[in-house]
């Protein structure tokens, strides 16, 4: 990790932005003891979050919301930042969707893109975890901000999300 970056324990959490404070608070009261860690760039995608922090494209764990046709209902693929999702996979698991713009995605998560965290959402999601975040240690994800991220393993995102770990990731053929 650079030496840039914002410890939420170690400034406090008023050096955060209302809505990384807000995630930050909501993982304390869940029991999550790492602290929400600003980047001094944007971390809108995973290749920009991972340089960043100084780790592997493949340990973000992006957070990807579709729009369930049948009822406009929110889902959330939380994958590696090293795949791309293969939405039929999805839709094996949830019913047919379709891309959430930019409106959809703050409306149902509260979240702007590039900030959307894998709890706290405005509108609960349907939630489908990457398999392929399993064969890994430590991961990062998005805390509610571009800039705000936070450690935790793939144990402690199953657990934070309660969703299940399925395939998503589109192979190649």
């Amino acid at each position: 990790m650079t030496e840039t970056l914002i410890n939420s324990e170690k400034d406090g959490l008023e050096a955060l932005p209302d809505s990384a404070r807000r995630v930050a608070l909501l993982l304390r009261e869940r029991g999550h003891v790492k602290p929400v860690v600003l980047l001094p760039e944007t971390g809108k995608t995973s290749a920009e979050a991972a340089a960043g922090l100084g780790c592997e494209v493949a340990q973000i764990a992006k957070s990807i919301l579709f729009r369930r046709r049948k009822d406009n209902a929110p889902v959330l693929v939380i994958a590696s930042g090293a795949n791309r999702v293969d939405e039929k996979k999805v839709e094996a698991h949830v019913g047919e969707v379709g891309r959430a713009d930019a409106k959809f995605v703050r409306e149902m998560t509260g979240y702007a893109i590039g900030g959307v965290c894998p709890i706290g959402h405005a509108t609960a999601p349907v939630t489908l975890i990457d398999a392929d975040l399993f064969a890994l240690e430590s991961l990062w994800a998005a805390a509610g901000h571009p800039h705000a991220v936070f450690n935790l393993s793939p144990q402690e995102l199953a657990a934070l999300t309660g969703a299940p770990v399925v395939d998503v990731a589109l192979r190649d053929a």
